[in-house]
């Protein structure tokens, strides 16, 4: 219908906290500090909008300039996603050292030189890293 505004999604602490992979507990306090945005209903319930958890899930950093086969590298199997920012990337040869700094403490993984310049991997940038046994891997975010 013409005029209609496009309400935006709204989720209940609980679903945006196991949506941001965060502890029921850490999202109040969250919303108690002001770090996170919410609505109040008339009632005084918080519910937080997508668009705030974006700030968060870091969907805003995704890029559409990367190649159709790219598209999808989000969706693995890995559930230990460490999201943080780049510290260091050291190339030599055919492989690439990249050190992450999350919550305070750092990860280095060996990728491949080809790996860290196709996804352009620099400094400062956000990217996470992707735990599957022994094995921790690169994605930029």
């Amino acid at each position: 219908m013409q005029g209609e505004t496009k309400r935006p999604k709204l989720l209940s602490p609980r679903d945006a906290a196991k949506a941001l992979g965060i502890s029921y507990p850490t999202l109040k306090r969250w919303i108690y500090e002001g770090k996170i945005k919410t609505i109040k209903t008339q009632g005084g319930h918080h519910r937080l909008p997508e668009s705030e958890l974006d700030r968060y899930l870091h969907h805003a950093l995704q890029h559409v300039e990367y190649p159709e086969r790219r598209g999808g590298f989000r969706q693995v199997s890995a559930r230990n996603q460490l999201i943080g920012r780049i510290v260091e990337v050291k190339v030599s040869g055919l492989m690439a050292q990249v050190t992450l700094s999350i919550a305070g403490q750092q990860v280095t993984s060996i990728i491949t030189a080809d790996a860290v310049r196709e996804m352009r991997l620099e400094k400062g940038q956000t990217a996470a890293a992707l735990i599957k046994s022994t094995e921790v891997m690169i994605l930029r975010v």
